[in-house]
């Protein structure tokens, strides 16, 4: 009997050894597994890199797929977008939709370079997104004025400011998007829930798991109202509920439903994607995506948004000394 263990355990070993000597090995799964058995995600994550990276196909690429571009010319691409903020220094757009401008020395841009992605958009193939409703257009328009940096005004009010210029939030998809800085992300989970930390606003998402429906609609979130399950090694996470005051890009918050895919695609890398759902702004779903990536380093620190901020307070005050100035001449 030992003997015949003994040349079955060589058998195995000998077939083992051959197959590694023929480079046959299984490779590992990248997908680690938390102590009740869920992909693990958890971690810090930064998305700096893909920071000015267009949310759109880019002129130049007409006719071609995000997989048909090379690494070269991405390369390319990126060196540029580099030297673009560079060169607006020290205002620039804070992320890929230009949101918000800072000074120079609070950016992620120098590293830039790492970007992966010539543009975001992964759905439609053309690498645009679907055309606005026309009864979307002016809600979207009026959206659209709102998203630069302490303007255009009126200034009578911080409510004439942005949630994120009020240091409220940056809502959602805004917070898990590249800005100028504090591009820190942390995933948590624990049996039933996922949470997501971001540094920006230090808004802190809780996600429940498998917990059924949404909550009734007439109870709204800047955030949403956040419900994930997985499918396979993949976290989908289905919000609804929003406010009209932070729905993304303008979109009617009654019926906007955003859909998040988390997927381990390397030890170090988790793959992005949020659908874009709402068929009374746009004609059609869109998705894009975008890389995290593992950084230990980049462990979310307190973003601490109001303390020592004059900015709307010291605006407002200047709108107002403008009026008595003008009043007066």
């Amino acid at each position: 009997m030992r003997s015949r263990r003994c040349t079955t355990w060589l058998a195995l070993l000998g077939g083992a050894w051959c197959a590694v000597a023929a480079g046959q090995q299984a490779a590992e799964p990248t997908t680690k597994r938390t102590s009740w058995g869920d992909p693990d995600l958890t971690g810090y994550y930064t998305n700096k890199y893909e920071y000015g990276t267009p949310l759109e196909r880019p002129t130049g690429f007409e006719g071609r797929r995000l997989e048909d571009i090379k690494p070269e010319e991405i390369a390319q691409l990126a060196a540029k977008r580099q030297d673009d903020a560079l060169e607006r220094a020290p205002f620039f757009g804070g992320d890929p939709l230009g949101r918000i401008g800072n000074s120079a020395e609070f950016r992620d841009i120098y590293e830039v370079t790492k970007g992966s992605r010539a543009w975001l958009l992964t759905d439609p193939p053309d690498g645009k997104t679907p055309a606005v409703l026309p009864e979307a257009r002016a809600r979207l328009a009026e959206a659209a004025s709102r998203r630069g940096t302490f303007g255009p005004g009126p200034f009578n009010a911080p409510e004439d400011f942005t949630l994120w210029e009020r240091c409220i939030t940056r809502g959602l998809p805004g917070s898990m998007l590249p800005g100028g800085y504090g591009n820190s992300y942390q995933i948590v989970q624990s049996p039933g829930f996922v949470a997501i930390r971001y540094e920006m606003v230090h808004d802190t998402r809780i996600i429940p798991l498998d917990r059924g429906g949404h909550l009734p609609s007439n109870m709204t979130f800047d955030m949403g109202d956040a419900r994930g399950h997985w499918e396979g090694d993949t976290l989908v996470v289905e919000t609804t509920n929003f406010r009209q005051r932070s729905a993304y890009l303008g979109a009617n918050a009654a019926t906007l439903r955003l859909t998040e895919r988390f997927r381990r695609t390397s030890p170090t890398t988790v793959e992005w994607s949020v659908t874009v759902d709402d068929p009374s702004t746009w004609a059609a779903p869109w998705t894009f995506s975008m890389p995290l990536t593992q950084n230990d380093a980049e462990a979310v620190e307190l973003y601490e948004c109001h303390e020592g901020n004059h900015a709307i307070f010291n605006v407002l005050g200047a709108a107002r000394a403008t009026e008595h100035h003008a009043d007066t001449r």
